[in-house]
């Protein structure tokens, strides 16, 4: 049982685990998803992490069909410029190896934002905390569980 799913049942929140074989030749890891778990695209979200004014990470949380506008980001965080975080900065400060970040269960609690298109599902799927597992919840317990925040931070 991974941290994510900890955190999930410690919370009693409701949610659902989807499991499938990680082909480790695959990088997309949410498109994989997508694939083998025939789930709506549009629902599927990835975690990514990135560094605010050069020292502060942050979580930001975008459809896995879209990409993260780091200039929204930013701004949605009173910051100046947001890049992507190094892999080990990543997996130091979540716990987690890069294709199996949740948002949920990190080692250290980050600052985290969802991109607002999430809001328009009952629920979204997100990584369980390892690679071949998705978590399923409402978008509203998602930002319970991290203290986050929605913003349109995705572009297509």
């Amino acid at each position: 049982m991974t941290p994510a799913v900890k955190a999930a049942q410690k919370a009693k929140v409701s949610f659902e685990l989807l499991e499938y074989q990680h082909d480790s030749a695959n990088q997309a890891f949410g498109l994989e998803a997508v694939e083998k778990l025939n789930l709506p695209a549009e629902q599927v979200f990835k975690t990514l992490v990135t560094k605010l004014d050069n020292y502060k990470l942050v979580v930001a949380i975008v459809p896995v069909t879209g990409m993260l506008n780091l200039k929204a980001l930013a701004k949605t965080c009173n910051g100046k410029k947001a890049v992507m975080a190094d892999k080990s900065e990543v997996e130091r400060s979540t716990g987690y190896v890069l294709g199996g970040v949740s948002p949920l269960g990190q080692k250290k609690a980050l600052m985290t934002v969802l991109d607002s298109t999430a809001e328009q599902f009952d629920t979204i799927y997100v990584s369980g905390g390892k690679r071949g597992l998705e978590i399923q919840l409402s978008p509203q317990d998602l930002i319970k569980l991290t203290r986050g925040r929605t913003a349109a931070i995705a572009s297509e």
